[in-house]
């Protein structure tokens, strides 16, 4: 295996787990994130160093791998002031792991081209359990060679990494993905609302149906967590709305039409105001009395 210097910027519970495979697999790895403690914290725990600067973490990488909040602080660490575009080498490859617009994936992929740099927009799916076991699923969209020599690096962390076509279209996979994780996460919701209702044995029903058409990974992975009550892990609804909030806006541009989800978006905006914008995603159980 070749061995690539590689940088990544962000330092959260999917960003840390991911470097960490990248490091333990042999890439001599520096991270950086605005909060040093992160950072810091990460080097305590896997062979790698961190860098006290944007620019100092990424001027000697072949890879630059990113997972950040939302399109703004994507824009402003790779075109700010101090931003790391500016300081790469030509030929560097930026991998965008932040779910974004598919319009800011297309603006970053220009700049980088601009600049002699080459740009993936790589959204992930499979939440922090993915990402500290190594299983993430990883939807790309940009030019098939620069594909290829970063698709090494991100099988560290992914159980399926698959190009999707041109720039933008990974971020639109991962809009696809979001669109039928809200109605599935909805429909489990009301479904095990309703056994509680009807006094059945919820576990069991679960156990029962998920061997049958209704299987699926909210069942399988959250169902058990929303009959116990259960919902301090996983992704955060906050987290949630803002990917919703893309799909929707996409969906107008295109002329696609989801109404389940521009639903389910609402609800999650009521558990927002319980109190539960840190709460996983199934936590919409918790609006059905």
């Amino acid at each position: 295996m070749t061995k690539q210097n590689v940088s990544f910027i962000g330092m959260g519970v999917m960003g840390s787990p991911m470097a960490g495979h990248i490091a333990k697999a042999g890439h001599p790895t520096t991270v950086y994130n605005r909060t040093r403690e992160k950072a810091d914290a990460w080097v305590a725990q896997y062979p790698g160093t961190d860098a006290d600067s944007l620019q100092s973490a990424v001027r000697e990488a072949d890879i630059v791998l990113m997972c950040l909040g939302n399109d703004q602080s994507v824009e402003e660490t790779l075109l700010g002031d101090q931003g790391a575009m500016a300081a790469m080498r030509k030929g560097t490859i930026i991998v965008d792991h932040t779910t974004t617009s598919a319009v800011l994936a297309q603006r970053m992929s220009a700049a980088a081209n601009e600049r002699g740099l080459h740009f993936l927009d790589a959204p992930v799916s499979g939440g922090e359990a993915g990402a500290q076991n190594g299983a993430l699923t990883v939807m790309v969209g940009g030019q098939q060679d620069i594909f290829d020599r970063a698709r090494p690096v991100i099988e560290h962390f992914a159980k399926a990494v698959t190009r999707m076509g041109k720039s933008g279209s990974g971020q639109l996979t991962k809009m696809v993905n979001q669109i039928c994780i809200a109605g599935l996460v909805q429909a489990l919701s009301e479904g095990l609302a309703f056994s509680e209702r009807a006094g059945l044995d919820s576990k069991r029903v679960l156990d029962v149906i998920s061997k049958g058409a209704a299987q699926s990974w909210q069942m399988e992975n959250r169902g058990e967590t929303m009959v116990e009550n259960e919902f301090d892990f996983g992704f955060a609804v906050d987290h949630m709305r803002k990917d919703l909030g893309l799909c929707i806006e996409q969906a107008q541009q295109v002329g696609a039409q989801i109404p389940v989800t521009k639903i389910v978006d609402q609800y999650y905006a009521e558990i927002q105001a319980m109190g539960g914008a840190r709460w996983d995603t199934s936590s919409l159980i918790k609006r059905l009395p």
